[in-house]
């Protein structure tokens, strides 16, 4: 995620912190100090920062946490606190209007920030909720604009309203509106024309979308990879058009991601979704709480039930589960986790969601490259050349049993090895993770970790 270089530079703050007994005003400032580097380096606007270590330290330095028998966790806590306050409090929906009345929705921001793919994705999730949304191409100036849009709507199975490029998009705005109406459809979200950078002739057209229809909500999409700039971008379409909220897109590159901590505190509009990936399942609802969390690698399970929630089934989960109580893991429920895996975004996904994992990701950043998913195709390669009964009996692979695997899979015998010995350790984990998942969580069943 953008944020394990931070996460791991504040973990590493906060272990110093923990390991004294008492703290001393002196101890709080060293503290925070390296606190603010961290977030300058992670490209949080200055004045944020500022705000930030000042709150942090009048509320720090108070006689009930320097004389508190966990002084150490109370800093930690406090840092925690202001961050939520930072990226807003509260989680905040898309305001969509009362009963069958018509939602317009209209999505800005400049080109390359992921805005039509990430506008199909939020029509995606509004489909999920039971609403119609219908997608409308406004963007009648960059080639393949409207083709990406159809492309992706068919994707969510969401309708697109096109009129080719030779339209102004006020003019389609009043026409798509008009066949929303007829159509049923309880929300229209038009895609705009970016740019590579702001200037008159966008701001002009998007005002003059908003004089043609009425537009309920103005959602803006930044690219989390352009840092402070993502900042500046919002703050610019908020004076100049007005915006309701932000989604940050690509926050699961390899970034600074400050842009996400900076943009409420500068426009003053909060970030509605952030975007983790390419999946619709990867566009997610932003929740400061969750985020802060993440950040100070506490994890965020909260958002790993969800996806599991979402992308697992059920069914296969509660008999993987059974079969694991009884040791009963074969190839067949390997490929099963492995497929389950990805569909959740991959390991370093996971991982950046578990608790005190949240900085492991960048340490370890090959959990996801492109070697890794070959890895993962040549062993599923090695189980699909098993014949069924070896696949539901490992025991029965012997020496030449894996050479023929081998063959069939065209790898070397060392590989089949390896695969069987991994296999053997998971396998091992497997008849643990049942006893580790009891308690509150396991007791539920709905939760099930795929490795």
């Amino acid at each position: 995620m953008a944020f394990d270089s931070l996460t791991e530079k504040l973990q590493n703050v906060f272990k110093n912190l923990r390991s004294k007994g008492r703290l001393t005003e002196d101890d709080v400032k060293t503290a925070l100090k390296e606190v603010k580097m961290a977030l300058l380096e992670a490209d949080v606007n200055f004045k944020v920062v500022k705000g930030f270590i000042k709150s942090v330290q009048e509320r720090a330095v108070g006689q009930d946490v320097m004389n508190g028998l966990n002084p150490g966790q109370m800093v930690i806590k406090i840092v925690n606190e202001e961050l939520v306050n930072l990226m807003g409090s509260e989680t905040t929906e898309i305001q969509l209007q009362p009963g069958s009345a018509v939602t317009v929705i209209m999505m800005a921001g400049l080109q390359g920030a992921g805005k039509t793919t990430t506008t199909a994705k939020l029509a995606g999730k509004f489909k999920l909720k039971g609403k119609k949304p219908l997608l409308v191409a406004c963007d009648v100036y960059r080639p393949a604009a409207i083709k990406q849009l159809q492309i992706n709507g068919e994707k969510q199975g969401v309708e697109v309203f096109s009129m080719g490029d030779k339209n102004k998009p006020a003019d389609i705005a009043k026409a798509a509106l008009e066949h929303a109406r007829k159509n049923n459809n309880n929300i229209v979200i038009l895609d705009t024309a970016g740019r590579l950078h702001i200037d008159e002739d966008m701001m002009g057209e998007l005002q003059e979308i908003k004089e043609a229809v009425t537009v309920h909500q103005t959602i803006l999409v930044v690219d989390a990879m352009t840092g402070q700039d993502a900042v500046n971008v919002a703050g610019s379409f908020n004076e100049k058009i007005g915006i309701d909220g932000v989604i940050v897109t690509k926050l699961d590159g390899d970034t600074r991601g400050g842009a996400a901590l900076s943009i409420k505190a500068v426009t003053g509009r909060p970030i509605l979704y952030v975007g983790m990936g390419e999946k619709l399942s990867d566009l997610e609802q932003f929740y400061p709480d969750r985020m802060a969390s993440r950040i100070l690698g506490m994890g965020d399970v909260l958002t790993l039930i969800e996806k599991a929630g979402a992308e697992i089934d059920e069914e296969k989960a509660r008999q993987m589960t059974q079969k694991m109580k009884k040791a009963q893991f074969d190839f067949d429920d390997y490929l099963e986790s492995m497929n389950q895996m990805k569909k959740m975004g991959g390991l370093s996904s996971i991982m950046g969601m578990m608790p005190g994992l949240g900085g492991m990701g960048g340490k370890m950043p090959d959990l996801d490259n492109e070697e890794n998913e070959k890895r993962m195709a040549r062993m599923e390669a090695m189980i699909y050349s098993m014949t069924l009964e070896e696949r539901r009996n490992p025991d029965l692979l012997n020496p030449s049993r894996k050479h023929r695997i081998a063959k069939g899979a065209g790898v070397d015998i060392a590989e089949v090895n390896r695969m069987v010995k991994q296999f053997n350790e998971a396998k091992k984990m497997m008849k643990k993770l049942p006893g580790m998942m009891g308690g509150r969580g396991g007791k539920k069943g709905k939760f099930k970790l795929p490795f």
